[in-house]
């Protein structure tokens, strides 16, 4: 005799706990992984080496958006002229002096324009002139400056200074489409003489946790173990059940005429 667990009805069960299974497991990986990922302007990446570098337009076109979890820190190279003529000074705490970076756009051929941070200096007076004609410049991409890393409030800012170093912010100033991000370029490089370059950051060491996200990573583990545990009892009382039903059915064939009494005769 086949076993009841095998019957078309019980099929259509094991199919069902298995698809409850399969999605729970997948939501709750899914939330679980999100609950410990970085916001995503957060950087994570380490600073790579500039021997490593990779033309700029491998990771994106112009306009197009660059995951600072996966892009930033990454060292590229692109090629272009300095536009001194759209300069620009932003606001910047170095080691907690106050000062200005140094943000100039290098220009492709393409009419497409990398925000640059050449450097960092103290006075605004005193910032040196980029190199003229072409160059191709090696810099570590970094992800547009967010509103919420604020204004540095300085007294008197000199003519032609920005907020921060954003698309948002520069096309107020700058007609060229913008690359979304900008490049910090390391002692040495095009444009960096008598200014102090400016380092990349490093990832954060600690990371935060998201609660809703774990939340719900719960609930679809505890739905999904549910399912499974209800699953298990069913199949378990299964056989005790169908049992009950051929023994019940084999009382309902006792109950009629016994074959031995005669049709008609008293009992």
């Amino acid at each position: 005799m086949s076993s009841p667990l095998l019957s078309p009805r019980w099929l259509g069960i094991h199919l069902a706990a298995v698809l409850v299974a399969v999605v729970c497991t997948a939501g709750t990986y899914w939330q679980g992984t999100r609950a410990f990922e970085p916001d995503r302007d957060v950087i994570t990446n380490p600073v790579q080496e500039l021997a490593d570098a990779i033309p700029v337009d491998d990771l994106g076109e112009p306009g197009a958006y660059l995951h600072p979890a996966l892009t930033a820190n990454t060292a590229v190279e692109i090629t272009g002229d300095f536009h001194v003529e759209e300069q620009l000074l932003v606001p910047w705490l170095l080691d907690g002096v106050e000062g200005y970076a140094v943000v100039i756009p290098l220009v492709t051929d393409e009419n497409a324009a990398m925000p640059v941070n050449r450097g960092w200096v103290e006075d605004p007076e005193a910032v040196p002139a980029p190199p003229e004609g072409e160059v191709t410049v090696t810099g570590w991409l970094q992800p547009p400056q967010d509103a919420s890393e604020g204004y540095i409030p300085m007294g008197d800012p000199p003519e032609g200074t920005a907020e921060r170093i954003a698309p948002s912010v520069l096309t107020s100033s700058w007609d060229e489409q913008l690359y979304a991000a900008y490049l910090t370029l390391p002692e040495g490089a095009a444009g960096v003489d008598g200014l102090t370059p400016v380092p990349p950051p490093e990832p954060p060491t600690e990371f935060k946790i998201n609660w809703r996200s774990l939340s719900y990573a719960i609930q679809w583990a505890m739905f999904g173990v549910s399912g499974v545990v209800f699953w298990i009892i069913l199949m378990r009382r299964e056989p005790s059940e169908a049992r009950t039903r051929e023994s019940g059915g084999a009382s309902k064939k006792d109950d009629g005429a016994r074959p031995d009494q005669p049709v008609g005769a008293d009992s």
